[in-house]
């Protein structure tokens, strides 16, 4: 099943001095779920290392 696709604002995310994109606390409240990926910005405190939510 496809979830449906979510416009990104300019300040939904950032660049790195690598060119890497990450994105912000903002987008990741708007897409509405943690993916597990242990991203720097996750609201929902998930914690990658023990696979569990704070």
């Amino acid at each position: 099943m496809l979830k449906p696709r979510i416009e990104i604002d300019k300040d939904d995310f950032y660049l790195t001095e690598q060119g890497y994109k990450v994105f912000t606390e903002k987008y990741h409240l708007k897409r509405g779920y943690c993916c597990k990926n242990g991203c720097k910005h996750c609201p929902y405190g998930y914690d990658k290392k023990t696979d569990s939510f704070k």
